[in-house]
């Protein structure tokens, strides 16, 4: 039977849908691609489907060769923001394109766009993009490109509390000069956390607003809260203790992203490095092909076999609100794979007990989905300790076995 949310809980989606629907949620990924690359074994006649997010994994994953990504994703902004990559990568020499997705800004950037990369968009993305070309053309750390957008809106914040500390910008600093992890675990515990983790920071972390606007809906935020002794604010101050403790920080460029504003060219995703844009630009990048529908809209409506499938962790709140969408979801995942196709997803749940619950349309024996798949657990637990992001409760690793 289908659980019937709470009033506040339908509230809170009417609020979370109405931001998703209007807004560029991700103005970059917040996923390790090097996990998902160590797990897919991406091959040179694999088709793929990712959804998109802000582009940047699944122009990680190109660079392995594969034949083809579907890129899909219901937002059409997020469908956007890809589309203005391929266009600079097709389109711009690398300094130019750096400036763009590595600074996120460049001075040039309205007579680059009107020039050479508005001529490459869809309708919808010419139209987009129009209406925004001040995300990308201003000056100053506070007018980065990663500063806009829901989850931008949050960095921001956060950026600015940085820098109208001083004593606290300057610790920063020095633990973005850290190169070996004993330094950077006493820089850390020593000066970044006796003046990070005040009331006031543990206050705003935990705030359902806060996780809407980094794309977190209500029931993710509550399987966070349900699995952490001290809630929400427990689960993200212990996640980012063992980033920041056990993870090198110079070599992770998700959170180094949001400290400084911008990449540099030695921190930052694989596209933004030289040799990998010229590959991309030599012709890897033409693999890609962007969706804006959803996973079972472009499953139902192709004819290719899906070899490999990045679902980051859209289960969650999908397995809450439309649990019949994600069985409808899993059915046409389960008709369009090809034999020894792979899944993964990640999810704020330490163990996604959805999964054992649902079951596929139709009647038979084998209606359980967890029939049809079979889990790698013992390589998707060691790659997830290495997971420069660090956020997720638990990542997994699914081959779907032959119906």
């Amino acid at each position: 039977m289908k659980r019937q949310p709470t009033p506040a809980e339908r509230l809170h989606n009417r609020v979370f849908n109405a931001m998703y629907g209007r807004s560029l949620v991700y103005n970059t990924c917040w996923e390790d691609p090097a996990l998902d690359r160590a797990a897919l074994h991406i091959a040179p006649t694999d088709t793929m489907l990712v959804i998109t997010s802000a582009g940047c994994n699944v122009l990680d994953y190109a660079l392995a060769g594969p034949r083809r990504i579907h890129a899909v994703d219901a937002n059409p902004r997020q469908t956007a923001l890809l589309e203005l990559k391929l266009a600079g990568i097709r389109r711009l020499d690398f300094d130019d394109f750096f400036a763009l997705f590595g600074h996120g800004r460049s001075g040039r950037f309205e007579q680059m766009y009107h020039d050479v990369l508005r001529a490459d968009l869809s309708p919808f993305a010419v139209r987009y993009w129009d209406r925004r070309i001040h995300w990308f053309a201003g000056s100053g750390w506070r007018r980065s490109f990663y500063f806009f957008g829901l989850s931008g809106l949050v960095a921001r914040v956060a950026a600015a509390l940085v820098e109208h500390h001083p004593r606290l910008r300057a610790s920063v600093d020095r633990l973005l000069l850290a190169r070996s992890l004993p330094e950077q675990q006493e820089i850390y515990d020593r000066e970044v956390v006796p003046q990070l983790w005040n009331r006031p920071m543990n206050w705003a972390v935990s705030r359902r607003t806060t996780m809407s606007l980094l794309g977190v809906p209500y029931p993710q935020a509550r399987e966070v809260q349900d699995s952490h002794q001290h809630g929400i604010a427990g689960f993200i101050r212990t996640s980012i203790d063992y980033v920041f403790r056990q993870l090198p920080i110079w070599s992770n460029y998700f959170w180094t992203l949001y400290l400084r504003g911008a990449y540099t060219r030695e921190c930052c995703p694989e596209y933004l490095k030289p040799a990998n844009f010229a590959a991309l630009k030599g012709g890897l990048a033409d693999c890609i092909a962007p969706h804006t529908t959803t996973i079972t809209g472009f499953l139902r409506g192709t004819r290719e076999r899906i070899d490999k499938l990045v679902l980051l962790d859209h289960m969650d709140w999908m397995s809450w609100y439309h649990p019949e969408a994600l069985a409808e979801e899993w059915t046409a995942i389960l008709d369009r794979a090809a034999p020894g196709a792979r899944a993964i997803f990640r999810s704020a749940a330490p163990e996604p007990r959805f999964l054992d619950a649902l079951t596929l349309p139709g009647a038979g024996p084998n209606h359980r989905l967890m029939d049809h798949l079979a889990f790698d657990r013992p390589l998707a637990e060691r790659l997830h300790r290495q997971d420069r992001v660090g956020t997720y409760a638990s990542f997994h690793i699914a081959d779907i076995l032959p119906r």
